[in-house]
């Protein structure tokens, strides 16, 4: 059996959110999608609370991962630990609420795994390696397929994460930057995988934001509170069909909406 895995890039804002509402179901639907996987850590700029969680499921997210900006809105803590199907970094030091993996159940029974991952390079120091901790959840938990939300800065972090899951995971895509990235590709042991998923939110923007508070920071005037950008949005996602009995990913495609100027 090929089942098609749609991975949504980052969620900006309630025009991200509001885009999902709108375009999601039907973008699955013409794709022939069985299992999605929305990153919703900017859903409300900075961090998500859990009313946006709510309106990303009810747009047709099977899982929402999160990243660096998880516990901006503390709002989402008791959140993640009731929900199982929305997940934060795994390799978060300490104890902090929610999980970081999970199994859920796909088509004839088929049990996916999601794990969701933080980058330490330029980006969270204070978390444990994600490269330990993969390796440790890959072996130890028990699923059919296996997905990871990597969400980094550095792109040779993500790509060096990618070689070392490789011929044990599925599929593996980057998150955090907001930039789509043009490499979609299958690794030699049939692991999926692209660098960024880029992200849903305003297209005339800098990574969703006004882009006029993006050049004030560059131009040295005092700091401001970022604001979500106007206009028309885009969504930002890569496809990818995973042969099951062959546990392998067998093709991998950019999905991008852009919403009429």
């Amino acid at each position: 059996m090929i089942i098609q895995i749609l991975a949504v890039g980052d969620v900006v804002g309630e025009a991200g959110v509001d885009l999902l509402t709108r375009r999601l179901r039907a973008l699955k639907r013409e794709h022939e999608v069985h299992f999605t996987v929305v990153n919703g850590e900017n859903a409300s700029g900075v961090g998500i609370i859990p009313r946006q969680a709510d309106q990303i499921f009810d747009a047709g997210a099977d899982v929402i991962t999160l990243g660096n900006h998880t516990w901006n809105r503390l709002q989402i803590a008791r959140y993640l630990d009731d929900n199982p199907y929305i997940l934060r970094p795994a390799n978060y030091a300490g104890a902090v609420p929610g999980r970081g993996w999970g199994v859920f159940e796909g088509p004839r029974g088929l049990r996916i795994g999601v794990l969701n991952l933080i980058g330490r390079f330029e980006l969270d120091s204070n978390a444990d390696s994600p490269f330990a901790v993969a390796k440790r959840m890959v072996e130890k938990e028990e699923a059919d397929l296996v997905l990871v939300d990597f969400h980094a800065e550095a792109t040779s972090e993500k790509g060096a994460m990618a070689y070392h899951l490789d011929g044990k995971v599925q599929a593996l895509w980057g998150t955090h930057t907001h930039v789509p990235t043009a490499d979609t590709q299958i690794l030699p042991g049939g692991l999926g995988f692209v660098t960024d998923l880029g992200m849903t939110g305003p297209a005339r923007s800098v990574l969703g934001m006004k882009p006029n508070q993006a050049l004030n920071r560059f131009l040295g005037g005092l700091p401001q509170r970022f604001e979500q950008a106007d206009g028309p949005c885009k969504l930002n996602s890569v496809l990818f069909s995973v042969d099951t009995a062959q546990r392998r990913c067998v093709a991998v495609k950019r999905v991008d909406l852009l919403e009429e100027q």
